[in-house]
């Protein structure tokens, strides 16, 4: 909560760079066609100024409900994962470790003699080829 507002770098984190939107990015004429230079000029200033208008009265409009909402599913978020998600994990890593000695147990008990038991019992068998 104590941390300052950057006003000048809002997306440090670099999260929305691929909805960076410039002109040079959006428009652009191949040479060979060019348009008169006064045109493209306007058209510099025309989609710069309509899409900081547009975005600035979105923002205005929707900005703060927005935040809230957004605020509230992570809030929704966090409550759900420390509340429940991280504590049935937890559960259930107990209970799979439990399961884990038991069922190791078992096989140490029950299949490694028997595994033991046949390796000994296969391992006086000959196999010789007759070629004849």
């Amino acid at each position: 909560m104590g941390k300052e507002i950057d006003f000048v770098n809002r997306d440090p984190n670099g999260l929305n760079d691929h909805v960076r939107v410039l002109f040079d990015e959006v428009l652009g004429e191949p040479d060979g066609a060019h348009s008169i230079n006064c045109l493209w000029s306007c058209a510099y200033k025309c989609f710069n100024c309509w899409k900081g208008c547009c975005y600035k009265t979105l923002t205005l409009i929707c900005g703060i409900p927005l935040a809230i909402c957004w605020g509230c599913e992570f809030a929704y978020i966090t409550f759900w994962h420390v509340w429940y998600i991280t504590p049935c994990m937890r559960a259930y890593m107990i209970n799979c470790g439990c399961m884990q000695k038991f069922y190791g147990t078992c096989l140490q008990c029950y299949l490694q003699p028997l595994c033991e038991a046949y390796s000994f019992l296969f391992s006086n068998i000959r196999v010789t080829n007759y070629s004849g």
